[in-house]
């Protein structure tokens, strides 16, 4: 997959594209960052200018991105224009497996009060929020993304069923996992876990997964088709946990 990235601090980018596994998924791709102050006209580079009607912070101009915009275009034809913005579409699982598809990606990273609204509307596409709070800048947040996609891409994970068992990946929440050692002062691992009938296994954590989803986000679970099995299992947890807790809600 190649990306690419509009930003101010394309250092935020070079380990990234080196380490873990961002740097394996990409294999013959390539991260690229395009920074606006490459293209400015005058001597000092000047990619962001004080905002129309007063207040602070500033705003990142017109002509270094139009500049910027035509060579990336030029290598990334085709490829719809992503802002990374808190007004943006809310990233979740799903949209992540949509970004996956691609080829490759193009994303933006504001600064400051972010770009000029004219640039937005010529040449973006779409805009992406990983959540409802504001960050200094999208460079963070196209990090969030980077790493999400790639981790899909075929060959990135030594097991390509991993990611399959990630939280969201169904609508659910993960279940609880453990390692070595067995037995410990703050708890054991759970006898089921233990006892190599993956059958039980199996049913244990999608239990653990139905009843922390319960839990911890009932949203999620209002919004996720339950098997008739999901429902007996939801309802084993729920009264282990009024049975422990004395209580029928969390």
């Amino acid at each position: 997959m190649n990306i690419h990235v509009v930003t101010l601090f394309p250092e935020w980018f070079q380990a990234a594209a080196k380490l873990g596994l961002t740097g394996k998924a990409l294999g013959s791709g390539t991260l690229e960052c395009w920074n606006p102050r490459d293209y400015a006209s005058d001597a000092y580079r000047s990619a962001d200018d004080k905002t129309y009607g007063g207040g602070p912070g500033m705003v990142l101009m017109l002509d270094p991105l139009i500049a910027l915009m035509k060579p990336l275009k030029a290598k990334a034809a085709g490829v719809p224009i992503t802002l990374m913005s808190p007004q943006g579409r809310v990233l979740n699982q799903a949209l992540v497996r949509e970004l996956a598809t691609r080829e490759s990606l193009v994303l933006l990273c504001g600064r400051y009060e972010g770009f000029d609204e004219r640039f937005v509307r010529e040449y973006v596409d779409e805009e992406i929020s990983i959540g409802d709070f504001v960050l200094s800048g999208g460079e963070l947040a196209a990090l969030a993304v980077i790493d999400a996609v790639l981790r899909l891409k075929p060959g990135t994970l030594k097991r390509a069923a991993s990611h399959e068992q990630d939280s969201f990946s169904d609508g659910l929440l993960d279940c609880a996992h453990f390692t070595r050692p067995e037995q410990h002062a703050l708890g054991d691992v759970p006898a089921v876990l233990r006892s190599g009938n993956h059958r039980l296994i199996e049913r244990h954590r999608r239990r653990e997964a139905l009843g922390r989803t319960w839990l911890r986000r009932p949203d999620l679970l209002a919004a996720t088709a339950l098997s008739a099995q999901d429902l007996q299992l939801l309802d084993e947890f729920r009264a282990e946990f009024v049975a422990t807790n004395g209580s029928k809600t969390p």
